[in-house]
């Protein structure tokens, strides 16, 4: 989206130089986050309808995630990306549902779903992988879970989670500091157990019904409990120590 060069887009853009990029991305995803909202709470339109909605207002929350990494990543971490991402997709049976998925250079190690189907990886996790495909696919699938089960657009329907998107807070000293630059502390907002669990069962089924081997779920966690760095999946997710255990415990 082009910032006009009339009297709101010269407000705009001063505004945006005062309160930095939270501000621009505030305003860019107002209007769409609005629409997504009325779409899913409302009885009109289909559930097309509103994937298409949301997929909208998530295309602009990621293309400043894009401007505003601008470090290099690797094209074979890209490749190998796109490969499991495609490979999943193809599992997935609401084909109303699209995926794009972008590597970013952070040293964090992380992951997020962005309305939409809008999914970042950050370097620093593939790496902590060691690039295992089976390991990844997890970490993928558990993402593409959350908006298949609509639980990244739960995160931003309340206007408390929209306001999270125009201005920085104290919360967002914990998130990275690429995500806590573009204010989207909105992202901060824990997901609730029942929606990890639903992420977690749907993530390994998605993996193994895609020829991934669903064990690299425990083995990506145990990696990110080694880490501990108190940050894995942007500190939304339950302790990993529990997470490991439900899935080990996961029936066949």
């Amino acid at each position: 989206m082009r910032l006009g060069s009339g009297a709101a887009g010269s407000y705009t853009e001063r505004m945006a130089q005062t309160r930095g990029m939270p501000y621009l991305v505030g305003r860019l995803a107002g209007k769409k986050f609005k629409k997504a909202k009325w779409i899913w709470e409302s009885a009109a339109g289909s559930e097309e309808d509103a994937i298409v909605a949301e997929r909208q207002m998530g295309l602009d929350l990621a293309a400043k995630v894009r401007e505003a990494s601008r470090l290099p990543v690797a094209p074979e971490v890209q490749a190998l990306l796109n490969d499991i991402l495609a490979a999943l997709a193809d599992r997935v049976a609401n084909r109303a549902h699209r995926f794009e998925i972008t590597a970013l250079a952070d040293t964090q190690r992380a992951a997020f779903a962005l309305p939409g189907g809008y999914i970042f990886v950050s370097t620093a996790l593939v790496e902590l992988a060691e690039r295992d495909h089976d390991e990844l696919a997890f970490v993928v699938a558990h993402e593409m879970a959350h908006v298949i089960r609509r639980h990244a657009i739960d995160r931003w329907l309340t206007d408390k989670a929209l306001a999270a998107v125009s201005m920085a807070t104290p919360a967002t000293r914990r998130l990275s500091p690429l995500i806590r630059r573009l204010g989207m502390d909105g992202l901060s907002k824990a997901y609730s157990r029942q929606q990890e669990d639903e992420a977690d069962e749907l993530g390994v089924k998605l993996a193994s019904a895609a020829g991934f081997d669903p064990a690299g779920a425990v083995r990506v966690l145990q990696r990110l409990a080694a880490a501990d760095e108190g940050f894995s999946f942007l500190s939304t997710h339950p302790p990993t120590a529990d997470r490991i255990r439900r899935l080990r415990v996961r029936p066949e």
